[in-house]
């Protein structure tokens, strides 16, 4: 086989992947999604397997924190309301990750080529916040709502119940556990459909 027939599964497999980090066509179904987002499907599924997280949870962190927007950024700060000065937080990327815990996670994990506007590395980054909000604050990993506090607020702040004075903060964490459950339902409903190759090249590469 030539050089150049072989250079062709490359290039798609690496057009798939490429594409795949645009935001899905319907934010409110996640069959919807991974049907449309194989990519995101498997790097979900990676996440699943790897920290034991349930994948409809990090999936509404990611909806909530950035509406699948891999270059996400947080609002701007101004001087005197007018003058643009920096960022108001350093976070970036599908899961709104700030700077310090980022690096945190790539000295955990070695994960040392890990982008924030990628998504198999966000969700990736999710699953291991929650893993370790399981071991450091004994959250269940089901526990989206606790979860979610623990995620917005730090471990320490968590301990701290800094959430108490912020009546905002537990308004959107519970909207985190509603459209996880919602998830969670539709998930149920194709999961099975979705375990199956949808092209020859899942069939090839298990894309």
């Amino acid at each position: 086989m030539s050089t150049g027939k072989l250079l062709i599964p490359v290039i798609l497999f690496t057009i798939i992947t490429g594409c795949a980090d645009n935001p899905p066509k319907n934010l409110d179904n996640i069959c919807s999604i991974y049907k449309e987002k194989r990519y995101w499907y498997k790097a979900s599924l990676n996440t699943e397997r790897k920290w034991g997280v349930p994948p409809q949870i990090p999936m509404a962190f990611i909806h909530q924190e950035s509406k699948y927007n891999g270059t996400s950024l947080p609002p701007r700060k101004y001087i005197l309301w007018i003058i643009p000065w920096g960022r108001v937080s350093s976070s970036y990327g599908f899961a709104q990750a700030q700077t310090p815990v980022w690096n945190e996670y790539i000295k955990d994990t070695g994960n040392s080529t890990a982008k924030r506007n990628n998504f198999a590395d966000s969700i990736d980054f999710i699953g291991w916040f929650m893993d370790k909000t399981y071991r450091t604050n004994k959250i269940y990993k089901w526990d989206s709502y606790s979860q979610y506090l623990n995620y917005h607020e730090g471990w320490g702040g968590y301990r701290r119940k800094t959430y108490n004075n912020k009546p905002w903060l537990i308004g959107v964490a519970r909207k985190v556990q509603t459209r996880a459950n919602n998830y969670g339902s539709q998930y149920k409903s194709c999961k099975e459909d979705l375990m199956k190759p949808q092209s020859i090249w899942e069939w090839i590469f298990g894309i």
